[in-house]
């Protein structure tokens, strides 16, 4: 890939990924333009109590609840050369995150590159740049502008993957999916299904759980769990079929159910990108991808926090760092064939294991390595290995107890270390 001389990128949504890429872009003294469809920063971390569609017709792109604290500590949502606040508490409440995020907007005086109220329609690839077409979401007036780079960072959090349940059109009481859930009191008394176990299913169930008459839980996760879950908790396997008033699971027992939320899951959904950008999307997957996040076809474009199961907050800050290295010309690409090469790799021990193309996008246990490579290939400053002990030690605890991991605080020592202490007393110093 040739170095574009006074390159002009576009940065598709103002959510973490965007501005974290406009903090860098304008470091570098780079032009660009954040296309923005609300008029508001922050993207899924905003708590909005409507459902549905916002003010001007757009479907809500927040999947936020009213009771949402994050399941990760301070340090791994802590985005760099930004501390949080000393008072934050270990695992905040989104209203405390998402003013942390509005501050570092006004911090970087990000918003006079941002253009609100401008929803993207389409992106192509024409004559050698990207042709981004966008539409006043107030006025319909339409918009088209030629950029050399496009990142996008919209996200894979707002677009709810259904289950298809037999017989649920016969089910006389109320469905929805976690990304419409807001609120547990209202059901209060109620008795609740919720199916899935990721982790707004378990969160959501917890929070439910607490004024509901029954919690009937319908998952299939191999995952050990030894929480202790309250007296009216019932835990299902998956569901076999619907009827009037109620759910009959696999194993043939059968409970009354007013109200189901199904937590299973987002899809990626990008439906602005037209098949000129060369990426192969589906509902699970967004391929072929380098370093899971440059498209090999069209490696002008860069597709943000795709990664699963890593402190996505840090993720999203190198991965910004990384593109804004690649857009500034301080490294270059391998070649289409070697990136397809490494691609094909990583694929291909996915299909051996008998796996879903869709964990190609997880980090996991690969998660610092990850780090280490990205900086290792672009110059940028390495999140230090760190953040992925933390990570691997919250999520023990949350297979320990999901009522009371939230009650651990992490303090960094250094690049290799930190302290976990509770209560004020200190529980262990991890290396």
């Amino acid at each position: 890939m040739k170095i574009v001389p006074n390159p002009r990128v576009c940065v598709i949504g103002a959510g973490v990924a965007g501005l974290t890429s406009a903090r860098y872009l304008q470091e570098e003294g780079i032009s660009f333009t954040v296309l923005e469809a609300t008029r508001y920063v922050g993207g899924t971390w905003r708590y909005d109590p409507r459902v549905g569609t916002d003010e001007n017709g757009l479907p809500l792109h927040t999947s936020m609840y009213k009771h949402l604290r994050t399941n990760l500590p301070k340090p791994t949502m802590e985005l760099r050369g930004f501390p949080v606040p000393e008072d934050m508490p270990s695992f905040p409440s989104w209203k405390v995150y998402y003013k942390y995020i509005q501050d570092y907007a006004k911090h970087f005086d990000l918003a006079r590159h941002i253009k609100f109220l401008h929803n993207v329609i389409l992106v192509s690839r024409e004559d050698n740049v990207w042709k981004v077409k966008y539409q006043n979401v107030l006025s319909g007036e339409e918009f088209e502008e030629q950029f050399d780079f496009v990142i996008v960072g919209t996200g894979h959090y707002s677009k709810p993957k259904y289950p298809n349940m037999p017989n649920e059109e016969h089910f006389t009481g109320t469905v929805i999916h976690s990304h419409d859930y807001k609120e547990p009191e209202i059901y209060k008394d109620r008795r609740v299904l919720i199916v899935g176990a990721g982790p707004s299913g378990m969160d959501i169930t917890i929070d439910v759980a607490n004024y509901a008459k029954t919690l009937v839980h319908s998952h299939h996760s191999k995952i050990k769990f030894n929480t202790v879950f309250p007296k009216n908790y019932i835990r299902k396997p998956d569901v076999k079929e619907f009827n009037a008033t109620g759910v009959i699971f696999q194993d043939g027992s059968y409970e009354d159910i007013d109200d189901v939320i199904y937590c299973t899951g987002f899809q990626y959904y990008y439906p602005f990108l037209d098949k000129s950008c060369g990426l192969d999307l589906s509902p699970k997957s967004v391929t072929p991808l380098y370093k899971y996040m440059v498209n090999i076809r069209q490696p002008t474009m860069v597709v943000m926090g795709l990664t699963v199961r890593a402190c996505l907050v840090v993720a999203l800050d190198a991965q910004s760092r990384y593109a804004t290295a690649l857009v500034k010309g301080n490294f270059t690409l391998p070649s289409h064939d070697e990136m397809m090469e490494e691609w094909n790799r990583r694929a291909d021990v996915i299909r051996a294991k008998g796996r879903p193309l869709s964990d190609i996008h997880f980090l996991a246990e690969k998660e610092d390595e990850y780090y280490a490579s990205l900086t290792e290939e672009s110059g940028i400053e390495r999140v230090p290995p760190v953040m992925f002990k933390i990570r691997s030690v919250d999520t023990q605890a949350k297979l320990d107890d999901l009522y009371t991991y939230r009650d651990y605080v992490y303090t960094i020592i250094d690049k290799d270390t930190f302290v976990r202490t509770l209560e004020d007393k200190d529980v262990n110093r991890i290396r």
